[in-house]
């Protein structure tokens, strides 16, 4: 499988860790992680934002793994946050886990399920 950007140069340049366009040619996979929750399997939520986002990667880490996948797997992050504050969070910590890997990317200011979360991720995952 090959993941190939498409960063034309007459749109926005593309910033905190993504791509305007991800093609992947060649996979015969596809994983649809659904929004992971900022919760553990004990129903226990961090108050703290950050912790709320390194709970849910580490929830869609665990998905991966189970299917076999890696974070170089991901080729789209949908992002659900309770508030427009907590921006510089979520791209710091997604930042962190992705590392040098852009899959695409949509951040939605959305209203939460449960007031205890203040962000909701989903990843589509291909190999």
């Amino acid at each position: 499988m090959e993941m190939v950007a498409h960063d034309a140069d007459s749109v926005p340049e593309p910033v905190g860790g993504y791509t305007n366009g991800l093609e992947v040619i060649g996979a015969q996979r596809l994983l649809f992680i659904s929004g992971q929750i900022p919760e553990d399997r004990l129903g226990n939520v961090p108050d703290d934002a950050t912790a709320q986002c390194r709970l849910i990667w580490a929830n869609i880490l665990a998905t991966l793994t189970h299917a076999g996948l890696t974070v170089a797997s991901i080729v789209k992050v949908t992002t659900y946050l309770s508030d427009r504050s907590l921006a510089a969070v979520n791209t710091a910590v997604r930042t962190e886990v992705l590392g040098g890997h852009k899959p695409a990317l949509t951040v939605v200011l959305a209203g939460i399920f449960d007031p205890r979360w203040l962000l909701e991720i989903e990843v589509v995952a291909a190999a």
